[in-house]
């Protein structure tokens, strides 16, 4: 049985026999987690670009196709996954995947067979090896300088951390690093655990003793409650910060009462109908709520579907840049045109961000990509 899923007219179908695709023009490879740890927001992604084709399809009549593959949570098989879609399936264009790990070990192989990667997770590829590549997500030094400022005007004095043992919870120490002088802040801790893992009691007892005025943790998705959980078990009461990585419904399910009252940095999607009319976002966002809904028959909820919604739309101003070169889709030239079109990107209103990329450089947001947010009674709140 196949592992091969197709969106179609923003219906999600399972390709359960060897039957031919329908055809198209352009051909997008979704690489996400549909199972596995990152489970949590592989699958968002992949309802983020259902909901994409839902809102738009075509280019100047040119139709998009995509197949989507699962990584199992596992960057090995993202890479397979990847090569697969390059080398039988000739794809045009690269979308994931479902954490920072897979997606670097995917734009290694997209830089070398020059195929553009458009990643759904933050990541700093500075220089050639990252040439194919962009990140639609706000970066971690972006979302941490955020809350550190919201820490400082607080009082916070000093902060613990907790993150994953990984590319992502680099990301997060290394923007604390990078924030926490300006701030004012002391470091006192720095614990790592597995995104596997079930348990990170030795790691909370650590934070506890060293009793940091705050503590900000870098995780994402279901695992990322563990520290939540393991911190007021532990009887910590002091505020607990997070990243637009923990913006989603099953980390609110799962961390329950633990995670009631914690702030973190995200995107404006996450509260667009609390934001005034006049926020450059809002009206994509509301847009996106609609085609999501029609999409997937539920609301749209969390940040990561948002994500791969406007890298759908980052991708549709490509494609018709690349169109206008003449080239054509499925060969090198046309994948050469649209990687140039994607990192010269500029002024694409999405529901996160406004983006403009430039080459050398895999972000392109601004501080438009940024609000602060507050768990209250279950539902996130905007911090005024």
């Amino acid at each position: 049985m196949s592992n091969r899923l197709y969106l179609l007219g923003g219906v999600m179908i399972a390709s359960l026999l060897a039957a031919p695709a329908m055809a198209a023009d352009i051909t997008v490879g979704l690489v996400t987690s549909m199972t596995g740890p990152n489970a949590s927001i592989g699958i968002p992604y992949s309802k983020g670009v259902a909901a994409g084709v839902a809102y738009r399809d075509e280019v100047n009549g040119i139709k998009l196709k995509v197949i989507q593959l699962d990584d199992a949570s596992d960057p090995s098989t993202g890479t397979r996954d990847a090569r697969k879609l390059i080398e039988e399936d000739k794809v045009d264009v690269l979308m994931g995947s479902g954490n920072t790990p897979i997606t670097l070990a995917i734009n290694a192989l997209a830089h070398e067979l020059k195929v553009p990667l458009i990643g759904l997770v933050p990541i700093n590829v500075p220089g050639e090896a990252g040439s194919w590549a962009i990140s639609i997500p706000q970066p971690a030094d972006l979302l941490v300088s955020t809350v550190a400022d919201h820490m400082k005007a607080n009082g916070a004095k000093t902060v613990g951390y907790i993150g994953f043992s990984d590319a992502w919870g680099d990301l997060v120490y290394g923007g604390l690093e990078k924030s926490a002088p300006a701030d004012g802040l002391k470091i006192v801790t720095n614990e790592r655990y597995a995104r596997a893992d079930t348990s990170v009691t030795a790691q909370a007892l650590h934070i506890v003793a060293a009793a940091p005025d705050v503590v900000l943790t870098g995780g994402s998705g279901t695992p990322g409650a563990l520290p939540f959980i393991a911190l007021r078990e532990r009887g910590y009461t002091n505020p607990i910060y997070g990243t637009a990585a923990l913006i989603n419904p099953d980390f609110v399910r799962v961390g329950g009462a633990a995670v009631e009252g914690m702030v973190a940095s995200t995107g404006p999607v996450v509260v667009a109908d609390q934001l005034p009319d006049s926020y450059p976002t809002k009206k994509v966002a509301l847009e996106y709520r609609d085609a999501y809904q029609k999409a997937n028959n539920e609301p749209a909820r969390g940040a990561f579907s948002g994500y791969a919604f406007d890298g759908w739309l980052v991708l549709l101003d490509a494609a018709k840049h690349a169109l206008a070169t003449g080239t054509q889709p499925g060969t090198p030239e046309f994948r050469a045109a649209l990687r140039e079109a994607i990192v010269n990107a500029k002024e694409v209103v999405g529901t996160h961000a406004v983006y403009n990329f430039t080459p050398g450089k895999n972000s392109g947001v601004d501080q438009r990509a940024m609000v602060l947010v507050k768990l209250t009674d279950g539902k996130w709140k905007l911090v005024q």
